[in-house]
């Protein structure tokens, strides 16, 4: 049993570090990051999905372009010299639809499959039933997998290939020293992943077409490519290149991605800027080999490559970077 002087001493101990009080008053700081936080995630979620309309949208045209077509930047138009060229073109996603007209009347191609968005625009701006007018018959080309009509199992699909991808990138970076360790959890994390995904979307769930070797490849190679950024930039920055990375991903490839939608329909430059990251070029590479036979595919690809090339050589980098130097 301790005495009582010596028990008095140890709680009076003027060299122990008391323990800090803790504020009455919330910290200033605190007060202003999160309103600011929440307006700035607000915005880059909300903003494109509020002001979707079509910006130099590619649309064919057969015949007189028109009123529609010609007025503005709304549109781009492409020009086929009949209707089975236009419909090669919506299939090789060179155009979301085409106006084709003819003496028996004008068609409207569209295709569900590239974006149910864009098909009811197009639909509204030149298939509207006029009193006065011939009515003009609608054909859905590329029409969309009829256990997801309105894309939304798609669309819903670049949240969690983002998730698996972040999730990837922290564990296997924090945990693996980076090289070759880091490199072959990254590989065998994404392959994985893109196992499950297929398995559920086109085995069970029905609601992508094409290839399953195909399909599985696009969703592992975007979680790789997530993945290897996010561990990249940590070996190379540490927890600050891994906050970065995670952020990049969830906060700006996510909602820019246009999955839903099309990067022509949202503002300038956002559109462009998704398609430059994982996010939107998975998802977009998706929906061309699950419904287009990979046709407009090839920039996606490129993109996806890019990240997890460039990811997986900054772990690289990132190990000899720590390498002890031998005297």
């Amino acid at each position: 049993m301790v005495p009582a002087p010596a028990a008095a001493t140890m709680l009076v101990d003027p060299t122990r570090s008391p323990m800090p009080a803790s504020p009455s008053r919330p910290q200033p700081a605190v007060v202003l990051v999160v309103p600011v936080l929440v307006g700035l995630i607000l915005t880059l979620f909300a903003w494109p999905s509020a002001r979707l309309a079509p910006r130099h949208l590619p649309v064919g045209v057969v015949g007189s372009v028109p009123g529609a077509l010609a007025a503005g930047s709304s549109f781009s138009v492409r020009r086929y010299a009949d209707a089975a060229a236009a419909r090669h073109g919506i299939r090789q996603r060179e155009v979301y639809g085409a106006v084709v007209g003819s003496p028996q009347g004008t068609t409207l191609y569209v295709a569900s499959a590239a974006s149910l968005v864009v098909a009811q625009l197009l639909e509204h701006a030149f298939a509207t039933p006029v009193a006065s007018g011939p009515q003009v018959r609608v054909v859905d080309v590329v029409p969309a997998d009829p256990q997801d009509p309105r894309g939304a199992a798609l669309a819903a699909s670049v949240l969690p290939l983002v998730l698996a991808g972040i999730i990837a990138g922290f564990a296997l970076g924090f945990r693996l020293r980076p090289g070759t360790p880091q490199v072959a959890g990254l590989v065998a994390a994404a392959t994985s992943a893109g196992l499950v995904a297929i398995g559920i979307a086109q085995g069970w769930l029905g609601v992508l077409g094409g290839s399953w070797v195909e399909n599985g490849g696009v969703l592992a190679l975007t979680v790789l490519a997530i993945g290897a950024a996010i561990a990249g930039l940590g070996a190379l920055f540490g927890l600050r290149g891994f906050i970065f990375g995670a952020g990049l991903m969830m906060v700006i490839g996510n909602p820019f991605s246009a999955v839903s939608s099309a990067p022509e329909l949202l503002p300038r430059p956002v559109g462009l800027i998704g398609q430059l990251l994982p996010p939107g070029a998975g998802g977009n590479l998706l929906r061309s080999t699950a419904f287009f036979d990979g046709a407009g595919g090839t920039g996606h690809l490129a993109v996806l490559l890019a990240w997890a090339v460039l990811g997986l050589a900054a772990v690289w980098a990132g190990a000899l970077r720590h390498r002890p130097v031998r005297h």
